[in-house]
């Protein structure tokens, strides 16, 4: 008796067919997981600027003016979280500074993205004592949005 076994394992064109697939996949999975990691690290932006808004809060209750970072206590983070000489959001993707000099009724802070972390539709976030971005209100862009 003389049986013709077919060899076991995929053909060629099986497998060009897979990676075909995978890669149809992945293209539309990379965007997805981009967009997902901006939205991420704008929130990180918007944390710290939350933090200095608290702060400033707190500072001018017991003071006649708004304050600078380093009076409201906001300082550099220690070398082991992230190599940064100035005040930066809490996952160190923005810098935060305060714009001018915080009077008795003004202060305007930024969260300025940090090299590499860019974000080239947003770039950077601002907010005043109103909590209003530097168009006069809070939430007026995507970027302000969940």
């Amino acid at each position: 008796m003389n049986s013709f076994k077919r060899p076991a394992g995929f053909t060629l064109i099986e497998l060009m067919i897979t990676v075909a697939v995978i890669g149809i996949l992945a293209a539309i999975a990379y965007p997805s997981y981009t967009e997902y990691v901006t939205r991420s690290r704008r929130a990180d932006a918007k944390a710290g600027l939350l933090s200095v808004q608290l702060a400033q809060e707190k500072y001018r209750a017991n003071n006649t003016s708004y304050g600078t970072l380093a009076q409201i206590g906001i300082l550099p983070p220690p070398v082991s979280l992230c190599v940064s000489a100035v005040p930066v959001s809490p996952n160190c993707y923005y810098t935060i500074a305060i714009v001018g000099t915080p009077d008795s009724t003004n202060y305007t802070v930024t969260a300025a993205p940090r090299s590499p972390h860019t974000d080239a539709t947003c770039g950077t976030f601002a907010v005043n004592q109103n909590g209003a971005d530097s168009s006069g209100t809070y939430a007026s862009t995507t970027c302000w949005q969940k």
